[in-house]
């Protein structure tokens, strides 16, 4: 585990213990998520925040004025740390370990279920509903389209995938197919 994620995990426990007695953990999550959104995806950006060639204060004088009246005050004043700190480039481990700390505090699984073709909602709740009865958790749900799959849905939950799609379910049957031959 490299230095950056032990640092972000501490940053996150920190954040999470805060937003929990606000009781406002979901709302600071997606705060953290738009912030991370805001700072890491535009490019000229990232490089501003992460140049040496500036200073602590004016790179936050800089981000002040983007984050007025949009975000908490908690997110508000751990983005001002970070940036006293020069440790920005920590805030997407921070978002993940935030994500895994809350969800373990909630009793809430993340699922990424891997598809062909987009999911309607009800369809999104029935997976959310199977695997979280099998998981004992709620499942919040994120579709991804993969266009590799023929039929079928995989899902991740963590490090586990359950693979349901025709190219899984065929395999799998020519593995038997395999052990029988044997």
């Amino acid at each position: 585990m490299s230095r950056n994620t032990v640092v972000a995990g501490r940053y996150a426990k920190a954040l999470y213990e805060i937003a929990a007695k606000e009781e406002r953990t979901l709302e600071v999550e997606q705060e953290l998520s738009a912030l991370v959104a805001a700072l890491h995806d535009d490019f000229n950006v990232r490089k501003f925040l992460l140049s040496p060639k500036f200073s602590e204060v004016e790179k936050w004088n800089a981000l002040q004025g983007a984050l007025e009246g949009k975000l908490s005050q908690s997110v508000t004043s751990l983005a001002k740390l970070l940036v006293e700190r020069g440790r920005l480039d920590i805030l997407p481990d921070l978002l993940d370990s935030y994500v895994k700390v809350a969800s373990d505090a909630l009793g809430l699984a993340n699922a990424t279920v891997y598809t062909a073709y987009p999911l309607g909602e009800e369809e999104q709740q029935a997976i959310a509903r199977e695997f979280g009865e099998l998981l004992k958790k709620k499942l919040r749900v994120q579709v991804q389209l993969d266009k590799s799959l023929l039929g079928g849905v995989k899902v991740r939950i963590g490090d586990t995938v359950y693979d349901g799609s025709l190219a899984g379910k065929l395999e799998r049957l020519e593995k038997s197919f395999r052990r029988q031959a044997l």
